[in-house]
C-alpha cells in the first residue's frame, strides 16, 4: 500500500506479508530510486528531488523480521508548497489562490472531480499524479531483494519511442545491463537510442509529448506460479493488473501476443515433451504464460 500526494510531506509505504529473514538493504532500495531519476525527457521536478527512502519498520540487523515493513520518501518540493497543502484550515484567499479548476486531458483529473464532487481538481492530481511512482519503486527495491533469494531476476528495456522501433531481439543478459549502458533511454540499440532521444528532445520543443513501449523479462521463475481455479489468481491477469494500474500504461501485452492473434494455434502453441520425472516445454523466449499459470520459461 503506498499513501502521499505529489506535493505533500511525502510519500509513504507499506508492505504487508514479507517472509522473516530476508536481507534488506537500504542502500539497495535507494539505488533503484537514483535509477527512476535518469531518463530523457524528465520534468523538472526530478532537478528539485533527490529521493531516498527512509527505513521505519520490519527490518532489523539487515533482515526482515516478518513484521509489516514501512519506508517514507520525504518530498523535497513541499516546502514550496506549504500553505497549498497544508493539512490544517487556511484562509479563504489561500484555498482559492491554490484551486486549479481547469482538468487536464490525459488524466484523472475529470474523472476525479465528477466522482467525488470536488471544485478543486488539485485534490485529483495530487494523488494520481506520477510522483506516486517513486513509492512503487521503493517497494519494488524490497521485492527485487526479495526473489534475489529465489534466484530471480528482472529486466526491462525501451523498444520503442513514438516511431522508432527496436526490431532485433537481445539476451537477457544483454538487457540486464542496459541502465549501466544507457542510463538515458535504456535501450539496447545504440543508434535506436540516439534517434529516439532526438526524438523526446524535438517533442519537449514542441511542448508535446511522446508514446513508448519497454519490455520486461523474468528469469529464474519456478513453474506453477499463479492459479486456474478463480479469476483473482491467474498470474497473466495479475500481471495485467499490476501494469496497467501505472499511470501512463494503457496495454499489456504477453509475448507477442497482439502478432500472434494473425496466426493459427499450432504456430503459437508451446510444444510440450515428457521428460522424467517432470512435463517439460520447449523453450521459447517469445512466450512463457501457459493458460494462467508459469510453466517455468523465461
Amino acid at each position: 500500500m503506498t499513501a502521499g500526494e505529489s506535493h505533500g510531506k511525502g510519500l509513504t509505504i507499506i508492505i504487508d506479508g514479507m517472509p522473516a529473514g530476508i536481507p534488506i538493504s537500504q542502500d539497495f532500495i535507494n539505488r533503484e530510486l537514483e535509477k527512476r531519476q535518469v531518463g530523457a525527457g524528465s520534468g523538472g521536478r526530478q532537478q528539485v528531488e533527490k529521493d531516498e527512502a527512509e527505513l521505519l519498520s520490519g527490518v532489523r540487523f539487515g533482515k526482515s523480521i516478518g513484521s509489516p515493513i514501512s519506508m517514507i520518501i520525504w518530498n523535497k518540493d513541499h516546502n514550496n508548497w506549504g500553505d497549498k497543502m497544508s493539512i490544517e484550515e487556511q484562509s479563504d484567499e489561500i484555498v482559492e489562490s491554490a484551486k486549479v479548476t481547469q482538468p487536464r486531458p490525459g488524466h484523472a483529473d475529470l474523472a476525479g472531480v465528477q466522482k467525488h464532487g470536488f471544485d478543486d481538481v488539485r485534490n485529483v492530481l495530487e494523488r494520481a499524479s506520477a510522483r506516486e511512482t517513486a513509492a512503487r519503486v521503493a517497494a519494488g527495491g524490497i521485492f527485487k531483494q526479495y526473489l534475489l533469494t529465489k534466484n530471480i531476476e528482472i529486466a526491462s528495456h525501451t523498444l520503442q519511442i513514438g516511431d522508432i522501433k527496436v526490431d532485433s531481439k537481445y539476451s537477457f543478459d544483454y538487457i540486464k545491463n542496459t541502465y549501466e549502458n544507457d542510463p538515458e533511454i535504456r535501450c539496447v540499440d545504440p543508434g535506436k537510442s540516439r534517434e529516439m532521444k532526438q526524438l523526446i528532445q524535438r517533442a519537449r520543443i514542441d511542448k508535446d509529448t511522446l508514446g513508448g513501449v519497454v519490455e520486461t523479462w523474468a528469469v529464474g521463475v519456478p513453474a506453477g506460479r499463479g492459479d486456474y481455479a478463480q479469476w483473482d489468481t491467474k498470474l497473466d491477469g495479475q500481471i495485467a493488473q499490476a501494469m496497467m494500474s501505472i499511470q501512463s500504461v494503457k496495454a499489456v501485452e504477453i509475448g507477442p501476443a497482439i502478432e500472434n492473434a494473425g496466426k493459427y494455434g499450432s504456430e503459437v502453441h508451446d510444444e510440450i515433451h515428457y521428460r522424467h520425472p517432470e512435463s517439460s516445454v520447449i523453450p521459447d523466449p517469445d512466450r512463457g504464460s501457459m493458460d494462467s499459470r508459469f510453466h517455468g520459461n523465461d
